[in-house]
């Protein structure tokens, strides 16, 4: 397995920083997933544990840290980590989008930016399967690399103050889905009617940081039926084991 130098720093009294190269690569994010399931495997209680593109941000929730002693500790954790460490259980996950134009609200202004038709643009969208580089923003915000370069679009120049839950957006070099109505910048070409996060359940997010992602395109009827069947709780969201 490849190594790369990394860094680590302080982050309050309660947390530290470790960072990787600051590039968006997936052998980064594989890298890191690898040395977050190595060190949760050292069985060290009060650890949270939150990976990002390039960094995992350790935040001990029992007491101050020994910034000295923890550091030896994650330097050694990553450096005895192995392949096996590595295969965390990952899941392709098939979503489905409506791009009407009810809710794809910025899709034909998109497409014509883009130098694309509307149909182009929802082909290219659901042709790609998209990484989980991070979770955040909003719980359940997820990052979405791996947007080709015909769809790569800056974020609006005057951000809403309302975009509904679900919306499925465009910015800069990533995709994602808003979890929840919240103000936002993204330019929004479709909705997903799946709930991405869920407060009430056990595990309120269904997608983990190294997932991946594909959309697929569904009609407005097909779009009221599976918002119907989540909300009465039968609505299964396909996935894929992708260590299988």
């Amino acid at each position: 397995m490849k190594k790369y130098p990394i860094t680590i720093k302080p982050f309050g009294e309660r947390a530290i920083l470790v960072e990787w190269p600051n590039q968006v690569e997936e052998s980064i994010l594989q890298d890191i997933l690898g040395f977050t399931t190595a060190f949760e495997e050292l069985g060290i209680s009060g650890w949270e544990l939150v990976p990002a593109y390039n960094s995992v941000t350790m935040i001990y929730n029992l007491a101050t840290l020994d910034f000295d002693q923890i550091k030896q500790t994650v330097l050694d954790c990553y450096s005895k980590r192995n392949e096996v460490e590595s295969q965390k259980e990952r899941f392709l996950w098939k979503l489905p989008v409506c791009y009407d134009k009810e809710f794809g609200i910025d899709i034909e202004e998109t497409a014509q930016k883009l130098e694309l038709s509307v149909e182009q643009l929802i082909q290219e969208h659901t042709s790609f399967e998209y990484t989980v580089f991070g979770i955040g923003f909003l719980p359940g915000f997820m990052y979405l690399g791996g947007l080709p370069k015909t769809l790569e679009l800056p974020r609006r120049d005057e951000p809403r103050l309302h975009v509904a839950k679900g919306s499925v957006g465009l910015a800069g070099k990533q995709t994602g889905i808003y979890p929840q109505d919240s103000p936002g910048g993204w330019n929004i070409i479709g909705n997903c009617p799946v709930s991405i996060f869920d407060a009430s359940k056990e595990e309120p997010c269904f997608v983990s940081v190294g997932d991946k992602i594909s959309f697929q395109a569904i009609s407005r009827a097909e779009y009221d039926l599976h918002k119907i069947e989540g909300e009465v709780g039968i609505y299964k969201v396909e996935k894929i084991d992708l260590n299988a």
